[in-house]
């Protein structure tokens, strides 16, 4: 299980969120070249973040973000319909397997097994609440059908999975070069200690 101090998952939780608002939809062209970080934010804090407080503070910050940046950004509000709701158990999957896999972390290679079977079940069940509330309650679609449905899922879903690894990978590559420093710390402060101990 990842457990980490007050302080640090105070700036995670600031790095995160202005990762989020820096990305989200390009709202504020900040970042404009780089994926929406969004999925990602919501997966990577059900990891490292153990407040409950996490998942209603980034879905009002997302909330937000949309609402400034189609009152005030000039930016179009097709995506916002009756179907917006759905966000929320959408990005909740997103946080859960986040937080699924947090119990299951190991400082070893094996933990990649569960790493990738809850970041590929938590992305396809977001995208299949987001999307499929969008489609179906939106009101944005004159017919609707499962069969164009599950074309418009195979055609969405690989870019949304894309995001979503691309931005994991970074955190991942972060994680594992500060628990490298960490146990090699821990490794010579040990060594010291043994050396100081035959003196």
């Amino acid at each position: 299980m990842i457990v980490h101090s007050f302080r640090v998952q105070l700036v995670l939780g600031l790095t995160l969120a202005t990762l989020m608002a820096a990305t989200r939809g390009h709202h504020f062209g900040a970042l404009e070249y780089l994926p929406t970080a969004s999925w990602a934010v919501f997966f990577l804090a059900g990891i490292y973040l153990s407040s409950r407080w996490v998942l209603p503070a980034l879905l009002t910050e997302a909330a937000l973000l949309d609402f400034t940046a189609i009152t005030w950004g000039g930016v179009d509000s097709f995506c916002v319909s009756p179907a917006y709701g759905f966000l929320l158990p959408a990005y909740g999957m997103l946080w859960g397997a986040g937080r699924w896999y947090a119990r299951r972390h190991q400082e070893r290679a094996i933990t990649l097994l569960p790493l990738s079977l809850s970041v590929a079940v938590g992305t396809a069940l977001c995208e299949l609440i987001s999307s499929g509330g969008f489609y179906f309650f939106s009101g944005r679609f004159e017919q609707t059908n499962l069969i164009q449905f599950a074309a418009r899922f195979v055609h969405y879903f690989p870019w949304s999975f894309s995001a979503l690894l691309f931005y994991t990978g970074i955190a991942g590559v972060i994680h594992t070069f500060f628990s490298a420093t960490r146990a090699w710390t821990v490794r010579n402060n040990r060594i010291e200690d043994i050396q100081l101990g035959e003196r």
